[in-house]
């Protein structure tokens, strides 16, 4: 396991991804940010009315789309030259060459969250929002990062099954309308985008009942057993040939 994750972080030394780890949760901060500058009469909530704001363009549209890119990414290697082939038959388990990846991107993303929760206490400061820093944020931060590792192990099975890079990222971006519809319906703790959005707070910031927060870390722990065993028995059965 150890020797699959040191070959994924190698393949990521020299890559482009930083720049989308950053990018996007710039870009989200400041569509928030605007939509909050334009609305303060209404938005009066301080450091919490912030969050409405950023935490909906992160967590509803931004952070899935960077899920799905991380994945793509770091299937991307395998996908050219047949060099399943090479991957296929090296000494380590099938388990571990999915498991690091979905650990690796699971990695990826909590560092863009943390680099979203720096930003968004930047952008506060700079608006000189009144009272404290609210430490609920940093729970909803990690709750989201959680939520995140169900979508991970999701996107991962798509782009190990799909060698386009895009394709898997156009799905993403259809499941994220879907998470939409389906948390707006109440349905929202049974499907992993939706989770991702109950997770970050991003439409409401209102306290999850014992129940719900039961079922909310119980379905995720599903969805990543889940999508990860799939993943696992794919490549296991798979006729490397034709990889």
């Amino acid at each position: 396991m150890l020797r699959s994750i040191s070959a994924e972080w190698l393949k990521l030394r020299h890559s482009r991804i930083g720049f989308a780890l950053a990018a996007l949760p710039i870009l989200s901060l400041l569509i928030g940010c605007a939509n909050f500058y334009f609305n303060q009469g209404v938005l009066n909530n301080g450091w919490y009315s912030l969050w409405t704001q950023v935490g909906l363009f992160y967590g509803e549209f931004f952070l899935p789309i960077l899920i799905a890119i991380c994945c793509s990414y770091v299937c991307r290697l395998e996908h050219l030259n047949r060099n399943w082939n090479v991957t296929l038959t090296a000494p380590v388990s099938i388990a571990s060459v999915v498991l690091a990846k979905w650990i690796v991107v699971g990695l990826l993303v909590l560092l863009a969250q943390v680099l979203f929760m720096g930003f968004y206490w930047l952008a506060g400061t700079l608006f000189s929002l009144p009272g404290p820093f609210p430490m609920e944020t940093v729970g909803w931060m990690l709750r989201g990062w959680y939520a995140s590792l169900s979508v991970v192990a999701l996107q991962l099975s798509l782009s190990l099954r799909i060698r386009s890079f895009a394709t898997p990222i156009g799905i993403s971006l259809c499941a994220v309308m879907l998470g939409l519809g389906m948390y707006v319906a109440k349905l929202g703790l049974f499907f992993p985008f939706s989770l991702l959005t109950i997770g970050m707070g991003a439409l409401n910031q209102n306290e999850l009942t014992d129940a719900q927060n039961l079922l909310f870390w119980t379905v995720n722990l599903a969805y990543m057993l889940i999508f990860c065993s799939a993943s696992i028995r794919r490549l296991k059965k798979r006729d490397i040939a034709t990889s």
